[in-house]
């Protein structure tokens, strides 16, 4: 991956709809060379998705989850992000081993979330933000 790929691919993370004539316009190549490397980041997987950033006035929460040292943390957030309200699941370093962030209705929502993670026998303990504000970078 190159400067070029970095380019586009700060871009994409602001507006994943934006046109490849516009990215190209503004990295300085053509759409073609825009094209080309976007399905080669997504060949292999650089690019992993393109997904929606909302803003639906619903409660949003980071949801910290810490298993047990012998837990498979690749399979518990496997199951977690098929969850309907979860937007993105993060294996993370530190006191806490997941992360989830949530996009829930209301706070009953998010607390129906907590509980779900809870029941799971690999949960120790969760402990959640509510994120109050977001900025794209």
């Amino acid at each position: 991956m190159d400067d070029l790929d970095r380019r586009i691919l700060g871009i994409l993370r602001r507006d994943s709809r934006t046109p490849y004539t516009e990215i190209a316009d503004q990295v300085g190549t053509s759409e073609g060379t825009v094209r080309n490397r976007v399905e080669r980041l997504v060949d292999e997987g650089i690019i992993e998705r393109f997904t929606v950033a909302t803003r639906t006035g619903n409660v949003k929460a980071m949801i910290e989850v810490s298993v047990a040292v012998d837990v498979d943390t690749a399979d518990v957030s496997g199951r977690m992000a098929e969850w309907n309200e979860v937007d993105f699941v993060w294996q993370v370093s530190g006191e806490a081993d997941i992360v989830m962030v949530v996009d829930a209705a209301d706070t009953g929502a998010v607390n129906d979330l907590i509980t779900k993670a809870r029941d799971l026998d690999e949960v120790q303990n969760t402990k959640t933000r509510l994120i109050l504000n977001e900025q794209t970078g």
